[in-house]
């Protein structure tokens, strides 16, 4: 992440400030001696890219009261970290937020596609904001595809928590609780829903996602523009998995962060969304009557 946010930062335009966590600040220093080094062999200015060298948490108060100075700060981290930068930031904010991902499983959907989008979004690597977190399953379709999943997840070692019905066509899994649905677990931790309808799968999403990555596995074309239209998030898939919310995967390249608020870019950050747009005008005496 450092190397990438001094590249993007540096072919955008702008300088950077760089704070990494306290167990990387060794290897930081590393990097931000390299990269000093290239920007003087270079002919750019030396501390157009700084690493904070220090592990001191009360230098991200400075940072964000730096108002006359500073254009934006983009917290990337644990929910803790964001909350705290966006509630006493003097900055603007790009909030790279929680990913609480979902997948919904239609009534109208390939259920052998599913099976293996399901296990991807939530298996591949469970440790990132993009990975699933919770799976919302139609009534119609729950006893034909449930249980089959529940041995897939439970072969990779996945813990599910289920709903009551849930419950009903898989026993033996673990109760889900109230603070399971807004959670972004970051691991082999899996919240799973059977819903009555697409509408309450629609409800579930505005109550507890995060604007982040959202998908519909389904056969109905209808139905697909209408997940697509309601629901909002930075990056809303049809029939593939939520692993793809990434710069590089849309074809941006390296990303700074996915951006999780709506101003002014929404969704993953690459070079063209760290830049900002300058009107210039050349005259030769005009004026506005």
């Amino acid at each position: 992440m450092t190397i990438d946010a001094a590249a993007l930062c540096l072919k955008s335009g702008n300088s950077v400030i760089l704070k990494g966590g306290s167990e990387a600040i060794h290897s930081n220093l590393i990097l931000s001696d390299q990269v000093e080094q290239a920007l003087v062999e270079t002919g750019l200015p030396p501390k157009a890219i700084q690493v904070i060298p220090t592990k001191d948490r009360e230098t991200v108060q400075t940072l964000i009261d730096l108002d006359d100075t500073t254009d934006t700060i983009i917290p990337r981290g644990g929910e803790g970290l964001i909350r705290f930068v966006t509630e006493h930031s003097r900055v603007p904010v790009l909030k790279h937020y929680k990913g609480v991902c979902h997948v919904y499983v239609d009534a109208n959907a390939d259920l052998q596609m599913a099976g293996e989008i399901c296990l991807n979004a939530k298996v591949q690597r469970p440790g990132v904001c993009n990975a699933m977190e919770t799976l919302l399953i139609h009534k119609a379709i729950a006893r034909n595809f449930l249980p089959d999943m529940v041995k897939r997840f439970r072969n990779a070692n996945v813990e599910i928590r289920g709903c009551p019905r849930t419950l009903e066509l898989s026993p033996g899994i673990k109760p889900a609780v109230e603070t399971d649905w807004p959670a972004e677990f970051l691991d082999l931790i899996l919240a799973v829903k059977i819903v009555s309808s697409m509408d309450d799968a629609l409800d579930h999403i505005e109550k507890y996602g995060s604007n982040h990555t959202e998908a519909i596995i389904t056969n109905d074309y209808e139905r697909s523009q209408r997940f697509l239209a309601e629901v909002d998030a930075s990056v809303v898939l049809i029939n593939a998995s939520t692993r793809f919310n990434d710069g590089n995967q849309l074809g941006l390249g390296a990303e700074i962060g996915i951006n999780t608020s709506k101003l002014h870019a929404f969704g993953p950050m690459g070079l063209e969304e760290l830049t900002t747009t300058k009107f210039i005008v050349y005259g030769q005496g005009q004026f506005r009557d």
